[in-house]
């Protein structure tokens, strides 16, 4: 328990009657302090408890927190967290290469019960293994639904390359210039696999032992700078590639169009140029694998929530959602993260995203 003193005195001539000023908190008139805050955010974004659950296990202890008032303390924590939000979207749009994906999200439908379908998009700025020192950061954005206006919108201000899968509404982005596709040879991969995974045959064999040969040059220059990722991959890969289509344009004409093989080649073939992209780019990484990654814990979560309650509550675990990842995608404790950030400044909200940087 934290006891705060104020001291308070009045004049015996005036009767003027001073006190001390209570301490800053996160929230206004809230009792939570910067750390239980913290330790809600994480459990529920990072270690996927509901705030059902932690109720239950508050009082255990003999705490009685009502789930409304954890909900009300979640709502509060993510207006906070704002302005970290703002500074990690542009520090993850100032990169030269992104990866991009989207996952669906339950959202309750207002007036009969059921749910609808919103989507979670997720941003990854992420150049370890292209030997870039630079704080890697996650910038997450929702939407009611899955237009392609929205990824439109959210990368109006980025230049560079796009690591998407074939979603056709990354599809216009491209048109310009302004961004080029890289494609994910993991989505093509597991086209070959699951079909092997039901009816496996040489075909199948042959194009999972061609990608994965792809692999393991990638996994030899994983660090190194890019000008060596690119020679080496030009040396060793582009001749891989290049059979690799020969094999595939080859066997596409023995095979029936309808069959499932046919379609997982036809798949590869017509994102040829997006896929091999990563050859002539040592920036460029050989699959989309870091956007799926920073999926990962969003999936996790969604079993145990079942549910956002409304387009508002999507919107509001972001900034909640987006601190939790950061701090674990770089090894850190992220309660410590947040709380950290709380303490430097709990009440002031406009002008703070300047002072925030990625990676501190």
């Amino acid at each position: 328990m934290i006891r705060h003193i104020r001291p308070k005195f009045a004049c015996s001539k005036c009767e003027t009657v001073v006190e001390a000023p209570a301490p800053s908190r996160p929230i206004s008139r809230g009792l939570a302090a910067p750390g239980l805050l913290a330790h809600v955010l994480v459990s529920k974004y990072a270690d996927h408890c509901p705030l059902y659950r932690q109720a239950e296990i508050y009082a255990r202890q003999g705490v009685e927190l009502d789930r409304s008032t954890l909900a009300g303390w979640v709502g509060a924590s993510s207006e906070l967290l704002a302005p970290l939000v703002d500074a990690v979207r542009r520090h993850v749009l100032g990169a030269t290469k992104l990866h991009a994906d989207d996952t669906p999200v339950p959202v309750l439908a207002p007036g009969n019960g059921k749910t609808k379908t919103g989507r979670l998009w997720t941003y990854v700025r992420d150049n370890r293994p292209a030997g870039d020192n630079t704080a890697p950061a996650v910038w997450f954005a929702y939407s009611p639904d899955r237009k392609g206006e929205h990824p439109r919108d959210h990368l109006k201000d980025f230049t560079g390359t796009l690591q998407a899968d074939a979603y056709s509404g990354f599809h216009h982005l491209y048109d310009t210039g302004r961004i080029r596709e890289a494609a994910c040879w993991a989505h093509a991969r597991r086209k070959f696999h699951d079909i092997h995974a039901a009816h496996p045959s040489p075909t199948t064999i042959g194009a999972i032992n061609s990608i994965a040969a792809l692999y393991t040059i990638e996994a030899e220059v994983r660090g190194m700078p890019p000008d060596e990722r690119r020679a080496i991959r030009q040396a060793r890969a582009a001749p891989l590639l290049g059979e690799l289509r020969t094999w595939m344009e080859k066997t596409l004409r023995s095979l029936s169009p309808k069959s499932e093989t046919a379609e997982a080649i036809r798949y590869a073939l017509s994102r040829w140029r997006a896929v091999i992209r990563y050859v002539d780019d040592g920036r460029i990484e050989i699959d989309n694998s870091a956007a799926e990654r920073a999926l990962r814990a969003v999936a996790l979560g969604r079993k145990n929530y079942l549910f956002c309650g409304s387009d508002g509550g999507g919107e509001a675990q972001l900034p909640s959602t987006l601190c939790s990842e950061r701090h674990v995608s770089t090894a850190s404790i992220p309660s410590a993260g947040c709380a950290k950030s709380w303490h430097a400044s709990p009440t002031t909200r406009s002008g703070r995203s300047k002072n925030f940087s990625p990676g501190t």
